[in-house]
């Protein structure tokens, strides 16, 4: 990447988070120069736990010796940091900052919340309200691409900016959970903006250095799924050892219903 001459820049993160992805994407697209440093989020590096004290989580970036965390908040200080390289991702104009910075938050508060409903749900009710409102949040994004890009393949225009970069650190996930259950989140018969951005934003090449293979998440989606549904079964087992014979009370054993 090219160097930014601004200060030593770091960033823990881990390489299945699209968050992390996030912050990638914004350092890729402005080419400033980072060293990338893989946490094990089951043992946490005495680094990210003094980094991030408050939630001990990715990404963190640091500049100077100094942490940013929350993926939202680094790609403002990016952008803010190192203005002088690279496009910039939040416009000029105060209204339309302003306008990226609400889409942004509907894209984690909104689109996010309502897919992981659908996915992880307790019940096939919450799975299918989750689903309901993913939808919506989708034809609401559409029409968000619409007013923002001005009839330009980005959020951002010309190029990708801000909201782009906040989509596009999920974009492989969405592809990989297309893969894994067969349909099309951004549909061109539904959605044909959001479905023409997607392959504009996959097709960059700042965007292609950094973004994971989608075959490579689908196997980690699997593995993590056998893992949780083994979990779920000894847990289950664990229950029925416990609780599952019905022999009766005879005053010698143990009460079991």
């Amino acid at each position: 990447m090219a160097g930014g001459g601004n200060g030593e820049v770091k960033l823990l993160g881990t390489w299945s988070s699209p968050f992390v992805l996030r912050v990638r994407l914004a350092l890729s697209l402005k080419g400033v120069s980072y060293e990338y440093v893989e946490e094990d989020l089951k043992s946490k590096s005495q680094l990210l736990l003094e980094s991030n004290p408050v939630y001990t989580k990715v990404p963190v970036l640091i500049h100077d010796g100094k942490p940013v965390c929350e993926s939202l908040v680094i790609l403002q200080y990016i952008d803010e940091a190192f203005a002088g390289i690279g496009p910039s991702l939040l416009p000029e104009d105060p209204h339309d900052r302003a306008v990226a910075r609400f889409w942004a938050a509907y894209i984690d508060g909104t689109f996010l919340k309502a897919s992981g409903q659908a996915s992880s749900g307790k019940t096939e009710e919450e799975k299918a309200e989750g689903k309901k409102h993913a939808a919506a949040a989708v034809d609401n994004l559409e029409g968000a691409l619409k007013e923002c890009s001005k009839g330009k393949p980005f959020f951002g225009g010309d190029s990708p900016g801000y909201v782009d970069v906040v989509l596009g650190g999920v974009l492989v996930w969405l592809h990989a959970g297309d893969e894994m259950k067969g349909v099309k989140t951004f549909d061109p018969a539904t959605t044909p903006l959001l479905a023409v951005w997607a392959e504009s934003f996959d097709a960059l090449d700042a965007v292609e250095a950094v973004m994971p293979d989608v075959s490579k998440l689908v196997e980690f989606a699997m593995a993590w799924i056998a893992q949780a549904a083994a979990t779920a079964a000894a847990a289950a087992a664990a229950t029925k050892g416990v609780f599952g014979s019905r022999t009766k009370w005879n005053g010698t054993e143990p009460f079991r219903v």
